[in-house]
């Protein structure tokens, strides 16, 4: 099994333990907060699916279809990753204030406060793990399923602080959780929407990557200048433009032999996928 996939098995395992065993206790003492908690966990292993075909899809190699790969695949799919942590956090809200509305309150046992601090436990653990392995690979999907998995483990804190209110006598402390809940899995959604939305629409790289880009080109020798540099996500890889400058005296093959140059170390940058590059004669083409 190729590593990049182990993580998110680990995630469709733990999830689906995590969700039942929130939502058995949370449905017997009538917890909004573990029922909700466990509804999150439950759409975690739906999103891990979809991830997990994601991956598949995005690390197929170029097709006719698709000349440049499939990586778009992989934003798309981080894509709908926050928009279900959108639909989950309304859920949430909406019933935790329903709840308050109402006056309901329930009663805390230990039980419950042992099944929220398990998950915490274990979805720290997935946190750490699918995070390194989504660095690792640099892969966008992964990274949100990781934060997939923070955004449980603070969630379900929550969850343990509001038990722990009602247990101590505030009633609303349950639903409370809830609202929390519900106000961070937005917040975390939105981030990675923003986020791979710039990769889906071919954003250009930060100031700092361009500089970068520039740098390497005219580090190649007899490069005497750059212009027209250009750059897009193609999903979460760069493809870059760029015309260099090089002496009149140059043969043909020393002229493309540079320029092959150049595109080697353009693409030794960790965010660039592929380089083209235009060759002009100092002072004579542009």
């Amino acid at each position: 099994m190729k590593e990049i996939y182990r993580p998110v098995l680990v995630s469709i395992i733990g999830n689906i333990l995590l969700s039942l065993a929130k939502l058995i206790v949370g449905f017997f003492y009538l917890s909004i907060a573990l029922v909700s908690d466990g509804i999150h966990s439950l759409s975690d292993v739906i999103t891990s699916v979809i991830g997990l075909t994601g991956i598949k899809i995005s690390t197929k190699p170029p097709d006719e279809g698709h000349p440049f790969g499939h990586s778009r695949f992989e934003a798309l799919v981080a894509f709908i990753i926050g928009e279900a942590l959108i639909i989950a956090a309304y859920e949430i809200g909406r019933d935790s204030i329903y709840r308050i509305m109402e006056g309901r309150s329930i009663v805390v046992n230990s039980l419950m406060l042992l099944v929220t601090i398990i998950s915490i436990l274990s979805k720290e653990a997935m946190f750490r793990y699918t995070y390194h392995t989504g660095k690792k690979y640099g892969n966008e999907i992964l990274l949100a399923d990781s934060y997939h998995h923070r955004s449980d483990a603070l969630s379900s804190l929550a969850v343990l602080a509001g038990l722990g209110a009602q247990k101590l006598g505030f009633i609303y402390g349950d639903s409370i959780a809830g609202i929390v809940v519900a106000l961070f899995l937005t917040k975390v959604a939105l981030e990675i929407m923003l986020k791979n939305v710039g990769y889906l629409t071919g954003r250009a790289p930060s100031m700092e990557v361009y500089e970068k880009i520039r740098r390497m080109a005219l580090s190649v020798s007899q490069v005497m200048g750059i212009h027209d540099l250009k750059a897009h996500y193609v999903g979460n890889k760069l493809h870059v433009e760029l015309h260099i400058e090089v002496p009149q005296e140059l043969t043909l093959k020393e002229a493309h032999d540079i320029s092959e140059e150049v595109k080697r170390k353009v693409e030794d940058i960790d965010s660039v996928d592929a380089a083209f590059v235009h060759v002009d004669i100092k002072n004579i083409t542009e």
